[in-house]
C-alpha cells in the first residue's frame, strides 16, 4: 500500500486510478491523518448478478414453479 497526501493524489489523480486499476492500493492522508484507502474493485464475473443464470429452487425433486403450476391446474386458476 503506498501513502499518499491529499494534495499529491490531486495533482496525479489519474496517476493513481491507472495504479489502482493494475492492482495497486493507496492511503490517502489529510494533514497526516489517513481519511481513505483507494482499493481497486474485486470483481469475480463481468455479469451483474441479476443477469446470471440461477439454478431453479426444487423441492422433493420438482421445481416450485412446475409446483406452482401443477397446483394451478388442481384449484382451477
Amino acid at each position: 500500500m503506498k501513502t499518499v497526501t491529499f494534495t499529491e493524489f490531486r495533482q496525479h489523480a489519474a496517476a493513481c486510478l491507472n495504479a489502482v486499476e493494475q492492482g495497486e492500493t493507496f492511503r490517502i492522508l489529510r494533514h497526516g491523518k489517513p481519511v481513505a484507502d483507494l482499493t481497486p474493485i474485486k470483481t469475480s464475473n463481468s455479469v451483474p448478478s441479476w443477469k446470471r443464470c440461477i439454478e431453479p429452487i426444487t423441492l422433493k425433486g420438482i421445481s416450485v414453479s412446475d409446483m406452482i403450476m401443477k397446483e394451478r391446474d388442481e384449484y382451477g386458476r
